[in-house]
């Protein structure tokens, strides 16, 4: 039986770092755009419909959200950055929260980083790609919502996406590519990330 499909569970959402749970267990942590998918993905991982609250409007998600995977690893929900109906000051505040996060938590394992098939990299997702470099923290391209577009075009994002992590050194050099409607890609993730759960 897949660790995914155990009892998973919400522990907290953190609006400050002072406020996130202890680093006990090994964390996994999703990244992304606004509206890119995130709580989505980390439902059709779980096999849930609304373990991670999934909505149509950017910026939904406003803190640091930790789900206690069968106590053996902890899935991290976080905001996203860039566009988000919600004032510029609470934006940059995600944002500064995010990058403090992913700098800097020491049980952080790998940040997968959540790219829309439909649009490719964005200046956001590039800044977030040299910071972790510079904090020597491993990230994965997952890309998402592969179902809403054409193979030809879902060809052409992941070519461009494979030649740009050549260049970055804590680059996963395999990228997954999934959709959480169709559930393509999520056994494959699964098994990738059940690799840094604590053993049994």
């Amino acid at each position: 039986m897949s660790l995914f499909l155990k009892p998973c569970e919400f522990v907290m959402g953190g609006a400050s770092l002072e406020a996130l749970p202890p680093a006990a267990l090994p964390e996994i942590a999703f990244a992304g755009r606004s509206n890119v998918g995130k709580s989505s993905l980390v439902n059709a991982l779980t096999g849930r419909k609304t373990l991670a609250k999934a909505s149509n409007t950017p910026g939904r998600t406003r803190e640091i959200n930790f789900f206690n995977l069968a106590e053996r690893l902890m899935l991290v929900d976080l905001p996203g950055y860039g566009y988000a109906k919600a004032p510029k000051k609470e934006v940059a505040r995600w944002t500064r929260l995010v990058k403090s996060y992913l700098s800097g938590r020491p049980s952080l394992r790998r940040v997968c980083l959540l790219i829309d098939s439909r649009h490719g990299f964005g200046k956001g997702d590039a800044e977030i790609m040299d910071m972790l470099d510079d904090a020597a923290v491993t990230y994965q391209l997952i890309f998402t919502k592969s179902d809403k577009v054409k193979a030809s075009g879902l060809m052409q994002v992941t070519d461009a996406a494979y030649a740009l992590i050549k260049r970055h050194p804590a680059a996963h050099p395999h990228i997954i590519v999934t959709s959480s409607e169709k559930k393509d890609g999520i056994e494959e993730l699964r098994e990738e990330l059940e690799a840094m759960a604590i053993r049994t």
